[in-house]
């Protein structure tokens, strides 16, 4: 609190400064802090943090800022902010702003992505640790334990006029290119394009996944035999049962038909 403190006194710029208590408590404070008209809400934390804020502040007058401090700090390393905290908050001080999008996955929105399939499950193991560390590492280690376990599932998927059923080991639905720690998914996903990019994973023997997952660190993800993408700005995906997913890496349990569409232009962030 007092580098924060003391950044703001330094710029001559009047704000507050609080510490979440868990939760859901960034939403909170981010909608009071919108309520109030705020200039700028600034996400001390990593993606879950910043999309909460991202939630309340959508859509308003009041610009998002961040400084990373996440496992995979995804929008914070699209958008070039510093890893230096001083220089984060002094950026989300400063007048410079893009405009993004943001998706929608059943009404809860995501600035990275959202996916179903193997990576939610993921998401949900790691989420579950009571007092697990945080980081890339433990986020990978679960991975490679799960690719070992999880079972690919039928899908039904809608895209305009187009329909088909396929098994897929993950569906992701990308505004952004990476899921953060420099996994790039979608390599040709841009944050102000008013589109998804929506990637679908066949289902491979574990071995081979963990090898096709180096694509992941190269970009090239896009270029592995069984990996589809589809640029759309609104999609619907059936399951046979309730569909488990994720939105910038929080888990939810969903029905069985789900609806995920993009929200272009609604997100003003504080940049470089």
């Amino acid at each position: 609190m007092a580098l924060a403190e003391g950044v703001l006194a330094a710029r001559g710029a009047h704000g507050s400064v609080h510490l979440t208590e868990g939760p859901g408590h960034a939403f909170e404070l981010a909608q009071a802090a919108v309520a109030a008209r705020a200039a700028v809400v600034c996400a001390w934390g990593g993606d879950g943090t910043v999309n909460e804020v991202t939630r309340a502040v959508a859509g308003s007058g009041t610009a998002l800022g961040i400084v990373p401090a996440g496992s995979g700090n995804g929008l914070a390393r699209e958008l070039g902010i510093p890893w230096d905290p001083t220089a984060a908050l002094r950026v989300a001080l400063g007048r410079r702003e893009r405009v993004i999008d943001v998706g929608d996955f059943e009404g809860h929105l995501f600035v990275n992505l959202a996916g179903i399939g193997l990576d939610a499950c993921v998401a949900a193991r790691f989420n579950a640790r009571p007092g697990g560390r945080r980081g890339v590492l433990p986020y990978l280690a679960i991975g490679v334990r799960e690719i070992f376990r999880y079972r690919a599932r039928e899908y039904t998927i809608r895209v305009g006029a187009e329909t088909w059923h396929e098994r897929a080991l993950v569906i992701i639905c990308s505004n952004a290119r990476q899921y953060g720690g420099g996994a790039i998914v979608a390599p040709a996903a841009r944050l102000d394009d008013g589109q998804l990019d929506v990637v679908t994973i066949a289902p491979r023997p574990p071995l081979v996944a963990l090898r096709d997952g180096l694509h992941l660190f190269r970009g090239t993800l896009d270029r592995a035999p069984g990996v589809r993408t589809v640029r759309t700005a609104s999609m619907e995906i059936s399951g046979t049962e309730p569909i488990l997913f994720h939105v910038d890496g929080e888990a939810v349990t969903g029905g069985t038909t789900l609806t995920v569409r993009i929200r272009p232009a609604v997100l003003r962030v504080r940049v470089p």
